[in-house]
């Protein structure tokens, strides 16, 4: 078995940004040297999440007004009482979405459902400069 690890990198603008990342994922399995595996695609950090939707207009409003029903902005969280910085939901968000995702390929390509896409989900309430670990397997 052959290892590769890559990294994607890209800005935010903050707050619940949905970016479809699938693209990027399959550019770095078509120049990497394992043809079929897994690839398992890594968040370092704790305000940023990694999942699959349909990337369509419709859930890319659903998803952060589901986020704000479930984790919303304006309670309290302990988290801000230590460190006064207003995202103690950012990172209740994120544990919850994970941050991280195994997704198997097959001739360098992801294998994906018709209408299913990789996205990274920006949590956090400011913009970000982020890094994305990819790691192959096969």
């Amino acid at each position: 078995m052959s290892v590769e690890t890559k990294e994607l990198h890209f800005s935010t603008q903050g707050e619940v940004e949905i970016i479809d990342i699938t693209e990027k994922v399959n550019r770095a399995l078509s120049e990497s040297a394992i043809k079929d595996g897994i690839v398992t695609i890594f968040v370092p950090g704790s305000t940023g999440a990694v999942t699959t939707i349909e990337y369509e207009s419709g859930l890319l409003r659903d998803l952060p007004n589901a986020l704000e029903r479930l984790f919303p902005k304006g309670i309290a969280y302990e988290h801000e009482y230590r460190w006064h910085d207003g995202n103690g939901h950012s990172h209740v968000r994120a544990a919850f979405l994970g941050p991280s995702l195994t997704v198997p390929f097959n001739d360098k390509k992801l294998i994906l459902g018709t209408w299913q896409q990789v996205v990274f989900i920006e949590l956090d309430n400011k913009r970000r400069s982020r890094r994305v670990i990819l790691q192959i397997l096969g």
